[in-house]
């Protein structure tokens, strides 16, 4: 298996190995220091898509080399993708709105699960590069359908 640091960031601090469901696991981690984050410290929902963006480096790399240590095109226990791509769904977020939280939830992984309209192509890019695209594509739509629910109503 991965070793060191970058077994730590790929597994976001070991969230990665937990049995059953580590890509829910690690974005309901993710879910739960956005709004810490939000709530606690005050800052913008959308600075988390920022640190996204700003991580993407940093978790190419990570889940690359482990993936290459475990000679596996997407460990399972590689989560950094999920948390990244649930921080991307939750911009439109209001920070008042614990329903437009779960929708980039629920969006988000329903579509990292589905891979719809071109995500498993993403996905097909090499090493970690196609480890976190397709996720950071997952939010994206996610982060669409928030705007749409944002948008229609409460």
């Amino acid at each position: 298996m991965g070793k060191g640091l970058p077994l730590a960031i790929a597994t976001w601090g070991y969230i990665g190995y937990t049995p059953g469901a580590p890509g829910t696991a690690a974005s309901l981690a993710a879910l739960a220091i956005a709004w810490a984050g939000v709530h606690l410290a005050g800052l913008p929902v959308w600075s988390f898509a920022a640190a996204a963006v700003l991580l993407s480096p940093l978790a190419i790399w990570a889940s690359g080399a482990v993936a290459g240590q475990m000679g596996a095109e997407d460990p399972s226990i590689v989560v950094i993708d999920e948390v990244l791509g649930l921080w991307v769904a939750l911009a439109p977020a209001t920070s008042g709105s614990p329903q437009q939280w779960l929708c980039a939830l629920a969006l988000f992984r329903l579509f990292d699960i589905l891979k719809p309209l071109g995500l498993r192509r993403l996905e097909s890019l090499p090493g970690g590069r196609g480890i976190v695209a397709d996720d950071l594509g997952a939010g994206a739509y996610a982060m669409i359908g928030v705007a749409m629910v944002r948008w229609i109503g409460p």
